[in-house]
């Protein structure tokens, strides 16, 4: 890892307030959309650059803004990779937007946001705080194999107990379901089922597939190779460079996934997931509208 001083901490569009602390990750997922070209890293994607004054340029940052928000991180770089256990960035973070009174919603894979769970569980008393975890494949055999370096599918259930113990609402992102790899009804209901026994909110799922661009597809090929011979050429002949590649059963397993959703009333539709994720509660934003 390499460190340096950023200029900025937070980025905002379409409603959302975002941080990220580090960039590149250590958790070598097959299909990582961040290693693409167009994110124009400048350093090997394992090198992480980390932001070494994110917490001072957090802390005025939020002193300045007038009108409290959720603050969310985690969409391009894991907060809670390898190097946060030894740097502890991110939980500092967490300690100012405590401070400060913001909200928080936070992505991840690692069970690492354990260590912070007692903060989370106090923005959450006192703003609001969502845990997003991703799970893709309920079997941790394949987990090993297309997210290496980071807990398993089953300790990251275990995480979404432990949060709704403390009741923080947790939101999955199932994706991205690789076609002819975890595109299938047994992995698919299972997770669901998790979903539901362990109470979270809201499921992100764009589509069974992966989208696939420069840079991220040449290192998921390597790895088709290496764990599954012959499905890189299945891949070209059925989608060539294509940028969504979606599996050839999406449309019975997407059907399957919002019916168990609207059965038991779990959110999933992304826009839905996101307003849930991007807003305060009412009372707490109209205190914060008047200052107090």
């Amino acid at each position: 890892m390499h460190f340096v001083d950023a200029k900025g901490i937070l980025t905002g569009n379409n409603g959302f307030t975002g941080m990220n602390i580090y960039r590149g990750c250590t958790h070598g997922c097959i299909y990582c959309d961040s290693r693409s070209k167009c994110y124009q890293f400048t350093h090997a994607f394992e090198d992480i650059e980390v932001k070494q004054n994110a917490p001072e340029l957090l802390r005025d940052v939020l002193r300045r803004k007038r009108k409290r928000c959720i603050i969310g991180t985690g969409a391009m770089s894991d907060p809670y990779m390898h190097c946060e256990e030894e740097l502890g960035l991110t939980g500092k973070c967490l300690e100012i937007i405590l401070e400060n009174g913001f909200g928080v919603a936070i992505q991840t894979k690692s069970d690492c946001i354990l260590r912070d769970i007692d903060l989370l569980d106090k923005i959450n008393r006192t703003a609001k705080c969502v845990v997003q975890m991703t799970l893709t494949t309920y079997d941790d055999e394949l987990c090993r194999i297309i997210e290496p370096n980071v807990c398993n599918t089953k300790r990251r259930i275990e995480v979404l107990e432990k949060m709704q113990e403390r009741g923080i609402p947790t939101v999955v992102w199932m994706t991205p379901i690789l076609p002819y790899i975890n595109d299938t009804e047994e992995n698919i209901m299972a997770i669901l089922k998790e979903c539901k026994r362990v109470g979270v909110k809201g499921i992100i799922c764009f589509g069974m597939g992966v989208t696939l661009r420069e840079g991220d597809r040449e290192y998921f090929y390597e790895a088709l190779d290496k764990h599954f011979p012959g499905i890189k050429e299945r891949y070209i002949r059925e989608f060539g460079n294509s940028y969504n590649v979606p599996s050839p059963r999406d449309k019975e397993l997407m059907t399957l996934f919002r019916n168990f959703c609207k059965e038991n009333d779990i959110l999933h539709m992304p826009d839905a997931c996101f307003q849930y994720m991007s807003e305060l509660p009412e009372e707490y934003t109209q205190m914060s509208l008047f200052g107090i």
